[in-house]
């Protein structure tokens, strides 16, 4: 097994992380039941959210100083006002079709930047941070087109007072493992 910075890790030594605000309900099924009707096998897996760390591997025995550290993390941040509306896209460099930010940017990516900066996260990334809520990724172009113009409508306004750490073991659904409320 690779890990983000290369090196190697044995089987059962490391663990996949990621961080992401959930998008609350009624938002929150309506846009993972939309990337399911767009053909996203994702969708099966990984419910409608805003991603603040992208899964990343480390080993199991990091886990308690990421912990700690996003312990801090929200403790430094105050709960924001997420405001998502309308689409956008990623094409041509990407197949993916997102419902956009459109306040609460700016906290996002303070989140995401302390965020990755935890003990032990060495991660190379394609592109820079931007933050969204993918509907759908590497579907058809008809699929891409049809969420695109389906959710061109789309808005939802929430208070984020938390994000989540989640786990994945390879198989079935990312599981949460603990809440982190903004402002200690």
């Amino acid at each position: 097994m690779v890990r983000t910075d290369g090196s190697q890790q044995t089987e059962g030594t490391s663990t996949r992380i990621g961080v992401a605000v959930d998008i609350p309900q009624p938002w929150g099924d309506v846009l993972t039941r939309r990337r399911a009707e767009a053909g996203d096998p994702q969708a099966a897996y990984v419910p409608a959210h805003l991603t603040l760390l992208g899964p990343t591997e480390i080993p199991l025995d990091y886990l308690p100083a990421v912990e700690a550290h996003l312990d801090k993390v929200a403790a430094d941040h105050q709960p924001y006002t997420l405001h998502l509306r309308g689409t956008g896209t990623f094409r041509p460099i990407t197949e993916v079709v997102f419902v956009a930010v459109a306040a609460g940017i700016s906290e996002c990516e303070l989140l995401a930047e302390a965020i990755n900066g935890a003990p032990g996260l060495v991660r190379d990334t394609r592109f820079p941070y931007h933050p969204h809520v993918t509907v759908a990724h590497d579907v058809a172009a008809e699929a891409l087109d049809r969420v695109y113009e389906d959710l061109a409508g789309f808005s939802a306004r929430f208070e984020v007072r938390k994000f989540t750490l989640f786990s994945h073991s390879g198989a079935a659904r990312w599981q949460p493992r603990r809440d982190y409320l903004l402002g200690g």
